[in-house]
């Protein structure tokens, strides 16, 4: 199997480019990020180049993380606000030669919601599509993102169909499905044809898969017969240094 080294966590205490030579060193077959927006596109460029390493995707912008926002497409009346942060997103992306964007929903609730995510999702799709990207819709558990607009897989499934775009997908979170709706192989067989990544971590501490309520050599196995090609994203908290937690990848 082929892993993916989400940079929002691991190496988190580095500089970008220095945390993407990190993963490269530790065996990583991509990475991917969270926001990377801070750190100028070309040293990312140069750091993937160097390594060799895809970017597989990245996030739009959270609006005013301070106040407490986790995302504005899903926000009636911040219209402008989501737009430029999808346009923000997608740029980085272009820039550093990224294969997604991950469109952040926000905390929003309703039919209102609903209608301004799906006209700012496809808004995203018809701007990403030229560009050979896919813009992916990730549910959030209600423990660690309250309130968040997107809050299981049949939601997102509902939203993906009703968008009519080839080249909207699902970012299927086995750490998320597992905290909210549980019997992750299951849905990850039927969801398998709209989804368009795959994340990992052990629940329910989101650390390393090597511990915790989920068996993840049953679920790579069960992802490898479903014949997934592309590389899982490793998208855990380390509590510390991350070196030190990757035992699971080398086993």
């Amino acid at each position: 199997m082929k892993f993916s080294a989400n940079l929002g966590f691991l190496w988190a205490d580095r500089p970008l480019p220095e945390a993407i030579r990190a993963a490269k060193a530790a065996g990583f077959d991509a990475v991917e990020c969270h926001w990377p927006y801070a750190v100028p596109a070309a040293d990312v460029k140069s750091a993937l180049d160097e390594t060799g390493l895809k970017m597989i995707g990245l996030n739009t912008s959270r609006g005013d993380a301070a106040a407490g926002e986790n995302g504005l497409s899903a926000l009636q009346g911040r219209e402008i606000d989501a737009r430029a942060a999808i346009d923000q997103a997608l740029e980085c992306a272009r820039a550093i030669g990224a294969g997604g964007v991950h469109v952040m929903a926000g905390k929003a609730s309703g039919a209102e919601a609903h209608d301004a995510f799906l006209a700012n999702l496809r808004y995203a799709c018809d701007a990403a599509a030229p560009l050979g990207m896919i813009i992916l819709i990730e549910p959030l558990n209600r423990n660690d993102a309250p309130g968040y607009f997107l809050g299981n897989t049949d939601q997102a499934k509902q939203i993906i169909e009703a968008a009519g775009r080839d080249n909207l997908k699902l970012m299927f979170d086995c750490y998320h499905v597992g905290r909210t709706e549980g019997d992750i192989t299951t849905r990850l067989a039927a969801l398998k044809d709209i989804v368009g990544h795959i994340q990992f971590a052990s629940v329910p501490d989101r650390g390393a898969p090597d511990h915790g309520e989920i068996d993840y050599k049953y679920i790579f196995s069960a992802i490898d017969k479903l014949g997934w090609p592309q590389p899982l994203g490793a998208e855990y908290k380390p509590g510390g240094d991350t070196d030190t937690t990757l035992g699971w990848m080398k086993r």
